[in-house]
């Protein structure tokens, strides 16, 4: 057995015995579903990025940034930032004040329907299922690189190694993997970062050497390689597609079931907002490195088949041994994280919000979610085994962005319009999720060419605001509608506290600093080297990088600004906190 692949069977050992040791402490279905609702900002920031984060950041994007496309990524991440904060301050901590045990189970409560929890439940099978298929091939994909095992084999393996300690343990076992997966890779993925750009020549040299890369020209520029033969041909495209995907993914990590399910883990209201405050920053510097990373492994390989294996090679090829292991390892947590999140999710959605609830003992719950999740968990495992390799970036891109369409309108509307109805709600999930599906059909089949501005995305979100709007016209809230939706925007007692208040603004504070810091490093580090290698103005690769920093700052003051308008209430609005159920 080679060091590599002792190093990947620690870390799948470590795992198991950390679920086995969470899992002997599940006593109920609150243990089992939301970690008891008792998770610190830590644990909620853990599973925040490491659930984002699967093998499709260290394989998908990163061979995105490989093939020529690093600004891309930065500048869609850029944008997507903010959803985390704005999805905690105008969802998240709704939905953790409603005590649901899933998100479909919150709009069954919200919207008072059984057929509104079943069909968010069906998305959320849909959509983590298709995500799940995709992190599973990826991580069977790693092992066979380090084995050399047949394809079949390593896929055994990767199903199992998250499949064990996700049946046992639930979110319990989950929170706690995530964080230290999270750990791990963050940290991998700066020192690889340090010896690539070592063994190119150093930073400035490998920046100036990409600035003026001739085999793929623009590679590191601010909208990337262009050209007829490109996947984009013209800067104006690239920068519309980074902007359209950024507000999609915007919407993800503020609605969707392996983002916002992980604020029903919190111990209180303020942990939501640090967290999310704290997971923009990570995410954004996380996606930095390892854009940068993905494009200077051209320096050293630019023939690298598929592309999306370039982190991998430079894990095999470029590292110290212990390094290597490391972010060998750290890759395939990324991918284990993800993959019991989505397993965790489909599981529970499919026992608590599809199938009957023919019981409320407790323990035959946890047995039929179990159950549930084993059986998914196998169909995951029979379709990433059908499905061919190498489409990670795309296929889990348009899994992740069905939440975008599906829920994105329901999900805000729920918090904050007093017109949506129940029929609204259920025909808008439905409307957004098939008009996402078919758009993506035409373009996949090629029936037609839609431009830029058409992304299947933006269709699926309009058409399912517009079926909300028009459903809630013929139809009308009830009284019973009308109260829950009163009750969400009543602030729990608990959480109007002076202390727990002064440390949650800490935070926005902080990530103001930061981007303003970060944009400077990134002007001297990389728009100063990039000028001077081509002599030209870098005006666009300035823009970018105040851009990047900027975004940081305007999600800082938004939670700073959010925060405090909802929780430094006056002595007079007291009646208006109520104590916690």
């Amino acid at each position: 057995m080679s060091v590599y692949a002792a190093g990947l069977l620690i870390s799948i050992i470590v795992y198991l015995a950390v679920g086995n040791y969470a899992g002997r402490k599940v006593k109920h279905l609150e243990d089992y579903f939301v970690a008891g609702r008792n998770a610190p900002t830590l644990l909620i920031v853990g599973t925040l990025v490491a659930s984002l984060m699967s093998t499709n950041a260290f394989m998908g994007e990163t061979g995105l940034g490989y093939s020529g496309f690093p600004a891309v990524v930065i500048i869609l991440t850029a944008i997507n930032c903010i959803g985390y904060t704005a999805g905690g301050l105008y969802f998240g901590r709704f939905l953790r004040r409603s005590r649901a045990l899933t998100v479909a189970e919150y709009f069954g409560q919200r919207f008072d329907s059984r057929r509104v929890q079943v069909v968010a439940g069906v998305t959320i099978v849909l959509g983590c299922t298709a995500y799940l298929v995709m992190v599973t091939q990826g991580a069977a994909t790693i092992i066979n690189e380090v084995t050399g095992l047949p394809f079949y084999g390593t896929l055994l393996i990767a199903w199992a190694g998250y499949t064990l300690f996700t049946l046992y343990s639930g979110s319990s076992g989950v929170v706690l993997t995530d964080t230290m997966m999270f750990l791990l890779f963050a940290a991998v993925a700066f020192l690889g970062l340090a010896f690539i750009m070592d063994d190119a020549g150093g930073w400035f040299t490998s920046i100036r050497d990409l600035a003026a890369y001739d085999a793929k020209p623009g590679i590191i520029s601010w909208h990337g390689a262009v050209g007829p033969d490109a996947t984009w041909q013209t800067p104006v495209e690239t920068l519309a597609y980074g902007i359209i995907l950024g507000i999609a993914w915007g919407i993800v990590v503020a609605v969707s079931p392996w983002q916002a399910s992980r604020y029903l883990m919190a111990r209180n209201e303020h942990i939501v907002i640090r967290s999310a405050t704290i997971t923009a920053g990570v995410v954004m510097v996380l996606y930095t490195v390892l854009m940068l990373s993905g494009a200077a492994v051209n320096l050293l390989n630019p023939n690298i088949e598929p592309n999306q294996e370039n982190m991998i090679w430079a894990a095999l090829n470029v590292m110290p041994t212990l390094v290597g292991v490391l972010l060998m390892s750290g890759i395939l947590a990324a991918g284990l994280s993800s993959a019991s999140t989505f397993l965790s999710l489909v599981g529970f959605s499919a026992s608590n919000d599809i199938l009957p609830q023919k019981t409320t003992d407790n323990q035959l719950r946890l047995k039929m979610s179990r159950r549930a999740m084993f059986v998914i968990s196998l169909v995951a495992l029979a379709v990433a085994y059908a499905l061919p390799e190498g489409k990670l970036f795309w296929i889990t891109y348009f899994a992740g962005t069905l939440f975008a369409s599906s829920w994105g309108p329901v999900a805000f509307m729920s918090v904050w319009s007093t017109r949506i109805t129940e029929a609204g709600a259920f025909w808008g999930i439905i409307a957004g999720l098939l008009g996402n599906l078919l758009t993506n059909s035409l373009a996949l089949l090629r029936i037609v060419d839609l431009p830029v501005l058409l992304d299947p995305i933006l269709v699926g979100v309009v058409v399912s605001y517009v079926t909300v709007e028009l459903v809630s016209l013929g139809s009308k809230v009830t009284e019973k509608e009308h109260d829950l939706r009163e009750r969400l925007h009543r602030v729990p007692e608990s959480e109007i506290d002076a202390d727990k208040l002064a440390r949650t603004l800490l935070w926005p504070k902080l990530l103001i600093v930061f981007g303003a810091a970060f944009s400077v490093l990134l002007y001297f580090f990389y728009v100063v080297p990039y000028q001077q290698a081509t002599g030209e103005p870098a005006m666009g690769e300035f823009l970018m990088s105040a851009g990047v920093g900027l975004s940081l700052v305007v999600t800082g003051v938004l939670a700073w600004w959010g925060t405090t308008r909802s929780y430094r209430l006056p002595a007079t609005h007291n009646a208006y906190a109520v104590p916690e159920d």
